[in-house]
């Protein structure tokens, strides 16, 4: 009999893992339990079918339970909760009671919207954006609502933004922090997203956590500090928390930033010793930093389906490592794009880290072409070695290419002079400037010492 292999979530962490757990070992028995009603799509599309970018909800759905069943033989059971998890007789309890055994367990929980602890958050008319069942609610909702709330200013805060300002909503943001997007973008370009969203029509509380919701029957205002807002519904976009409750009764470590503590092979710790048997993947679990020695969080899909790959391999009896991660990201705000790698300098200043920075701004293609949009790139380096350890950008487009193409550089920790020197970039009028914004970027950062 083959090796019974069970996964706890169907989110791309989830659905990857149970993949290559079935590409590696062809016997297996690969069981997945997940308590939601859709699988195998990406939370990140929610906002852009709100704006109506993507046509549907369904149109977000990669494959289904009987995909999964006929094409890789890997069994679902959806709307199904795991209530409790034994590591040492190594079975897990369903709701239901029944008690089902396993060889090797994965972990992919995901994280949790974390909604603060004030007056009002369970009235109607307050939603968060973390499940498809969250984006057909707010898109009913939609339908009568006339002014919004948008409790976040994240990059899933302002994209919320942009699609109901773009659905015809009054929008105001309320943020608790001084600058949009805090901690991974730095405040000088933070400032260039605000004042474009603001350019949109976009509100803006800052500074200012909410401090209680307010209504009857349904939402009716929003009490930010000393300002009250009245408005239809309140969109909770505050983040995203590790859903430890299955790790916390199987006994596993926390690490400091409140997500699980796994080795590099995905496998965690219980008092300080690795089990076995257990595997973990996603925004459940805690990584390491590739800039600075110490732990990180990189809940990405991105990170989640590359965690996935390692985690399906180890639990089917292969072996594969995860490596410490930088963490880009980018994201699409109305027609302007954002994109970071590495530290920002707060985070920096976080692991003790001196920087210096250079900027640069140009044209993301010649600027005799048409069409092409302004682009700010920002590199930092560490003071001390000059090793390039973050950067980030704003443009109308194309910033896949060149945010990848800096996070290569951090990888292999090359300094801004050996960027300047030995970095090429290809060039073509259509597609950037004879030398790209990020060469001038590097340029002005090395003349800085």
């Amino acid at each position: 009999m083959g090796r019974k292999i069970i996964v706890i979530g169907s989110g791309a962490a989830g659905m990857t893992a149970a993949s290559a757990a079935r590409k590696m070992d062809k016997n297996a028995e690969v069981t997945v339990f997940t308590e939601e009603e859709h699988i195998a799509y990406s939370p990140c599309a929610i906002p852009f079918v709100l704006e109506g970018s993507i046509k549907d909800f369904n149109s977000i759905i990669m494959h289904d339970p009987a995909f999964y069943q006929k094409e890789r033989d890997i069994t679902l059971h959806t709307r199904t909760k795991v209530a409790s998890a034994d590591a040492d007789k190594m079975t897990v309890t369903l709701s239901t009671g029944e008690t089902i055994s396993y060889d090797s367990l994965i972990l992919a929980t995901g994280g949790t919207v974390f909604i603060p602890p004030v007056e009002g958050t369970h009235l109607p008319g307050v939603y968060k954006v973390r499940y498809i069942s969250d984006g057909m609610a707010i898109q009913e909702a939609m339908q009568t609502a006339k002014t919004a709330v948008i409790v976040g200013a994240g990059v899933i805060g302002l994209e919320m933004a942009v699609a109901l300002k773009r659905a015809g909503l009054e929008v105001t943001v309320v943020e608790m922090f001084p600058q949009v997007i805090p901690r991974i973008c730095d405040a000088d370009m933070a400032e260039t997203v605000q004042n474009y969203c603001e350019s949109l029509g976009i509100k803006f509380l800052m500074n200012r956590p909410i401090g209680a919701i307010k209504g009857e029957s349904k939402v009716e205002k929003v009490v930010a500090g000393d300002v009250e807002i009245d408005c239809d519904m309140v969109i909770m976009a505050t983040g995203i928390r590790a859903n430890l409750e299955l790790p916390k009764l199987l006994g596993l470590d926390i690490s400091p930033l409140g997500a699980v503590r796994v080795s590099a092979t995905l496998q965690p710790y219980r008092r300080g010793r690795l089990v076995s048997s257990i595997f973990l993947a996603g925004d459940v679990i805690s990584c390491e930093s590739a800039v600075a020695p110490g732990p990180t969080m990189s809940q990405l899909g991105s990170t989640a389906v590359r965690q996935g790959r390692v985690a399906g391999i180890n639990a089917s009896g292969g072996y594969a490592t995860f490596p410490a991660v930088l963490s880009p990201w980018i994201s699409q705000v109305g027609d302007m794009q954002i994109a970071g790698t590495g530290l920002s300098k707060g985070l920096a200043d976080y692991y003790g880290l001196s920087v210096m920075e250079g900027r640069a701004s140009g044209l993301t293609k010649a600027r005799y072409y048409p069409g092409g949009t302004k682009l700010d790139v920002k590199l930092l380096a560490d003071r001390e070695t000059h090793r390039i350890i973050g950067a980030q950008m704003i443009g109308g487009e194309d910033l896949n290419g060149r945010i990848n193409w800096i996070s290569s550089a951090i990888l292999k920790a090359v300094t801004v002079e050996e960027f300047v020197n030995s970095f090429e970039n290809a060039y073509c009028p259509p597609t950037s400037m004879v030398k790209d914004v990020v060469n001038l970027a590097a340029e002005d950062l090395a003349s800085r010492w």
